[in-house]
């Protein structure tokens, strides 16, 4: 085993000394990432000790002793093809064995381990922790066929090396899976798609939304670009993605756009997202989707009602959704993004593709509107109803915050199914 590439100090000084306290473990390279609610609620807790292991781009958080590591891909193009990604998930498993060693110093001995094991980090965690509980987050197991790849034929076909590779991509997942104890998946449609063995293990927990928070207001939102001003009841239309890409639709709203800025000639628009690829590949011969897109539309657009944005603060990004008349969300059958939900409690009408897992949250005519993904003249039928009629659609808004409520709400829905968990593995006396 080669020396550690980098451990970096605590991000905070954890009282380890309370005889009485339980010490429970997050492991994410990206640190809170999906346990950011249930770590926060814990930290705060007087019995429990609360730490976490992640890479470089790991969070430090209040209450938690954050333990960073680095990793390298040099030298990773000598590796088989198709054990390129397993090899750096390894490489990832190495440097958590160091960061866990760092933990054990000083005498942490989780009774408790919640675990993403999308980037190998889970793959060492039973033979450093035997006696550890571990729970994986079930986010999300690689099919070839049936979800996302070979959905959208404007993507290409995988043939056998890529379908390979695709499959290889479950080799740590699959290795987490036998090692936890319990399993969580966001939604049930995530939780589908993984063996049917393992489903006895998986139990139905959202991250959870944070309704009081996010609730209906009036508010403003200012184009950083332009200066323009908007506020709530204005005829807006948003979109929002972490990367502006076909996984989340980008290339069907834009073609949707000539028709709603033809149709509603006081329309504007407010497109929020990055220029990276964040899922599937980057297109040929241009530098972004977003470029892409601007080019195959070049001419057919009205510029100026089309306000191009990047990545925003959180409140801003609150205060889009709730300048927008109608939000637009579409992905291929994938992970469902926090962005719907938050939405959906933010009380906004939304226009959604009929992928699953949308179709878990949002029922048509119900709580929301469905579209065809792959029909940009059924998208922008829909936006247009929406914006020459806001009073006949409100009800829609008012029944999406009420099911995100029901059924999405951290302290009502989330937090008693992770306490459920925590009093069974970790005996936490404080919790019954």
């Amino acid at each position: 085993m080669t020396a550690p590439s980098s451990l970096s100090k605590p991000s905070r000084k954890v009282t380890i000394s309370k005889a009485t306290a339980v010490d429970i473990l997050f492991v994410h390279t990206n640190f809170p990432g999906q346990f950011k609610a249930i770590a926060h609620f814990l930290a705060q807790r007087p019995d429990v000790r609360l730490h976490a292991i992640g890479s470089r781009t790991a969070a430090a958080a209040p209450g938690v002793n954050l333990t960073r590591y680095s990793v390298s891909a040099n030298e990773i193009a000598a590796s088989h093809s198709l054990a390129r990604r397993f090899e750096i998930e390894c490489r990832r498993a190495e440097q958590v064995i160091y960061a866990a060693n760092a933990l054990r110093l000083n005498n942490v001995e989780p009774r408790l381990i919640f675990v993403h094991p999308g980037w190998g980090e889970s793959i060492p965690l039973r033979e450093l922790f035997p006696q550890a509980h571990i729970v994986a987050y079930a986010e999300f197991f690689y099919r070839t066929r049936g979800a996302d790849l070979g959905f959208d034929p404007e993507s290409g076909q995988l043939g056998i090396d890529g379908a390979v590779r695709v499959s290889l991509r479950n080799a740590s997942t699959l290795l987490a899976m036998a090692d936890a104890d319990a399993a969580i998946a966001p939604t049930q449609w995530q939780k589908s798609l993984f063996p049917t063995e393992y489903h006895a293990k998986i139990r139905l927990i959202h991250d959870g939304i944070d309704t009081k928070r996010l609730a209906p207001a009036e508010a403003t939102f200012v184009d950083p670009n332009t200066g323009h001003v908007f506020r709530t009841g204005d005829e807006t239309v948003t979109y929002v993605a972490r990367n502006l890409e076909p996984y989340r639709g980008f290339h069907i709203f834009m073609r949707a756009l000539p028709r709603i800025l033809r149709d509603r000639p006081h329309a504007r628009v407010l497109i929020a997202g990055g220029d990276g690829v964040s899922y599937g590949t980057p297109p040929d011969d241009y530098g972004s989707w977003r470029e892409k897109m601007l080019a195959e539309l070049d001419g057919q657009l009205d510029r100026s009602r089309v306000h191009m944005l990047n990545h925003l603060r959180y409140e801003d990004y609150v205060n889009l959704l709730r300048v927008s008349r109608v939000h637009t969300y579409l992905t291929y059958p994938f992970v469902l993004s926090w962005s719907i939900l938050e939405a959906m409690s933010l009380g906004c009408v939304l226009v959604a593709s009929d992928t699953a897992p949308v179709t878990e949250v949002i029922e048509d005519g119900v709580n929301g509107l469905l579209t065809p993904f792959f029909d940009p003249d059924r998208l922008a039928e829909r936006i247009v109803g929406v914006l020459a009629n806001p009073r006949k659609h409100a009800h829609l808004g008012r029944a999406a915050r009420a099911r995100t409520i029901e059924a999405y709400d951290f302290e009502q829905q989330t937090l008693p199914k992770y306490l459920e968990i925590i009093r069974d593995y970790a005996d936490l006396p404080l919790l019954r």
